[in-house]
């Protein structure tokens, strides 16, 4: 007679055994308490066992919070997912009798994908398995990237120490992959040391060589994404969902949708919402458009309690209902309601409002309420100041600062993911920032309006290319695979690389992207990725750098865009090859790299329509030109001539 909390019901009580325990929940977000206290239970850890090795302040909030929060759950007769592991495994160690009566009704204990199991389930297949010693598993280590979810791929490597006799039997034909796919996958792998080493065949020939290709910047990357989707579809007689795009984190999703928009390619995001529909993108666009028009109402309410400062819903109801009946905007009549005797004249300076009529009332406002809504209106009313000076790049930097907004994305669930989302809004903000005060932030604006209509209208049906993270892709299988943003700092991911387990896992995690390509793989980089820049606390991969684990791809089984059919031929250049060789290959071996357009030239664009050739260079990085084109109402666009298909118009 128990009941088992989902997770909303978890957080409740988390958040009640913060304040039981004296802490402030704003300081210790319930969501970082809640993941330290299952960690623990995944681990095996009791209050008792977690109180030894307290090793700093949150620790301490960590123990001391558990402890409530397993008293609470007694309180109410309930128990969270994680103790449906934990009890069980802790009612066997100290009941040799209980444990006995499951040892002899479960004759043969299998499981299934074993290098996603935590400690818990690993100590929990011991236990059931250890009377008749039938256990069987099957698991691949070199999949195991669930380490954020407590997955231990030490399971993999104790399971034969523990079962003695155990028997390894080696599943290696694969029946997805070419082999081609499957040898440029084992190189990589075999860069990581904790790992059995695992040869894997098939009968399906050699395949396609992997095509690897360097774009100028993320867009151009995703043009070529798009282009070579479209190839396929029109040339071999394929389909938009025979490809999927695949990617270390959900951010980088943007310019890949923006050019199948563009390119009217129909498209599904898994496991996510599409870029412009996520909540911390509306919210943080939101927040400038108030900045921008404090008149707009609409995103005047989504972002008054984003992030929470304690304004409810009645008062906000209140106050809507109050400027509806007074014909007020509701951000004047938030700065009546917190202004000692002020007329609309004096508070809603440079909004065309009617000054206050003689007899009307004033809104009121619960007292509790008044320090956060005054705290509210001081800070966008510093941040409209701010916007008559800064550009939009800088003044992003202050409200998501000042707001407390990156803060409150921070301490929430799947935090560094949402962040993510941010940077890379901001650097779409980048794109306009050498427009000055004023006209930046209003064509930002206009190009966030635009996206997200255009994003709406984005077609998805049954034939649709697959948008996906490498993690969410474990278990599927395409014919042809794009794996994006192969850099160093995005794939291994930044936050990987001090640590040494951290940076096997994010080999795993490549090869689990490689081996879910039945036919054709390309792996594309961008030698100039959209830099967040600013402060410290807005930093985010550069790119340009290739990943270290393209260089353990054998060259033999590569090709460049260029040439994509079988057999495999080595890639002759690249700058995923060693950068040292870059400026011996830009001279061409003497041999002259003619331009493919001058200045002047007038050309024609299939997304920008038609311009003129302001430029054209030979990049220091590959061979290619950088062609600079100012396109009739789409402004100034630097593309690479390899893969922007210009057409030379006469």
């Amino acid at each position: 007679d128990f009941v088992i909390y989902d997770q909303d019901d978890q957080r409740e009580v988390i958040k009640k055994a913060i304040q039981d325990v004296g802490f402030d929940p704003k300081k210790y977000p319930p969501p970082v308490v809640h993941g330290a206290i299952s960690g623990a239970k995944n681990q095996l850890m009791t209050i008792r066992d977690h109180a030894l090795q307290r090793a700093s302040l949150f620790d301490e909030v960590v123990n001391r919070v558990y402890d409530r929060y397993d008293a609470l759950l007694r309180e109410s007769h309930a128990v969270d997912f994680d103790d449906l592991l934990l009890l069980p495994v802790l009612l066997f160690q100290r009941h040799e009798d209980i444990l006995r009566r499951y040892q002899e009704r479960y004759l043969h204990t299998m499981v299934d994908e074993w290098q996603d199991t935590n400690r818990a389930q690993y100590m929990l297949t011991r236990q059931l398995g250890g009377l008749h010693h039938n256990v069987c598993v099957v698991g691949d280590p070199d999949q195991s990237i669930y380490s954020w979810r407590f997955a231990d791929v030490q399971n993999v490597f104790d399971f034969e120490r523990d079962f003695t006799g155990a028997r390894t039997i080696i599943l290696g034909r694969n029946y997805r992959s070419s082999q081609t796919i499957l040898d440029a996958a084992h190189k990589v792998i075999s860069g990581n040391r904790q790992r059995k080493d695992v040869r894997l065949w098939t009968d399906k020939g050699p395949g396609h060589a992997l095509v690897l290709s360097e774009a100028h910047n993320e867009q151009e990357e995703a043009l070529f994404v798009a282009a070579e989707i479209e190839r396929l579809v029109r040339e071999e007689g394929g389909h938009y969902a025979d490809s999927a795009v695949m990617y270390r984190t959900n951010a980088q999703s943007r310019a890949p949708e923006e050019a199948f928009v563009r390119a009217g390619i129909p498209y599904r995001i898994i496991g996510g919402l599409r870029f412009w529909e996520r909540r911390e993108v509306k919210d943080v666009i939101s927040y400038l458009r108030v900045v921008h028009n404090p008149h707009d109402n609409v995103s005047l309410l989504r972002i008054i309690n984003a992030p929470t400062r304690g304004i409810g819903q009645r008062t906000v109801d209140g106050l809507s209902q109050w400027a509806s009946a007074s014909n007020v905007p509701l951000y004047a009549t938030i700065q009546l309601a917190v202004t000692p005797d002020g007329g609309l004249e004096e508070v809603s300076e440079g909004m065309p409002t009617s000054p206050r009529p003689l007899g009307m009332s004033r809104p009121s406002v619960p007292r509790q309420t008044l320090p956060s809504l005054r705290a509210f209106i001081d800070t966008m009313s510093t941040l409209i100041e701010f916007s008559k000076v800064m550009d939009v790049v800088t003044l992003f930097d202050q409200i998501v600062a000042k707001t407390g907004y990156r803060d409150h994305i921070l301490a929430g669930e799947d935090g560094e993911d949402r962040w993510d989302n941010v940077l890379e809004l901001r650097s779409v903000a980048s794109e306009y920032q050498d427009l000055g005060p004023g006209d930046s932030f209003s064509a930002f604006l206009e190009t966030a309006a635009l996206s997200s209509d255009l994003d709406r209208m984005a077609e998805e049906g049954p034939d649709a290319v697959t948008l996906i993270t490498l993690h969410q892709a474990k278990g599927l299988e395409f014919p042809n695979v794009f794996m994006i943003g192969m850099e160093e700092g995005i794939l291994p991911h930044q936050r990987s690389m001090d640590d040494p387990a951290q940076l096997e896992e994010e080999r795993r995690i490549c090869y689990v992207g490689m081996t879910r390509a039945k036919e054709r793989l390309f792996l594309t980089m961008a030698s100039h990725r959209a830099s967040s820049g600013g402060p410290r606390a807005f930093s985010r991969p550069m790119g340009g750098v290739p990943s270290r684990f393209l260089a353990d791809i054998p060259r033999e089984l590569t090709v460049l865009p260029a040439a994509t059919t079988s057999p495999p031929r080595q890639a002759p250049i690249s700058g995923f090859r060693q950068r040292e060789n870059h400026a011996s290959h830009a001279a061409g071996a003497g041999i002259e790299r003619i331009a493919p357009f001058r200045t002047g030239d007038h050309v024609a664009h299939r997304t920008f329509g038609e311009g003129v050739v302001v430029a054209c260079l030979a990049t220091p990085t590959s061979d290619d030109f950088e062609i600079t084109v100012a396109f009739t109402g789409k402004g100034v666009k630097r593309l690479l001539a390899n893969y922007a298909m210009l057409e030379k118009l006469v």
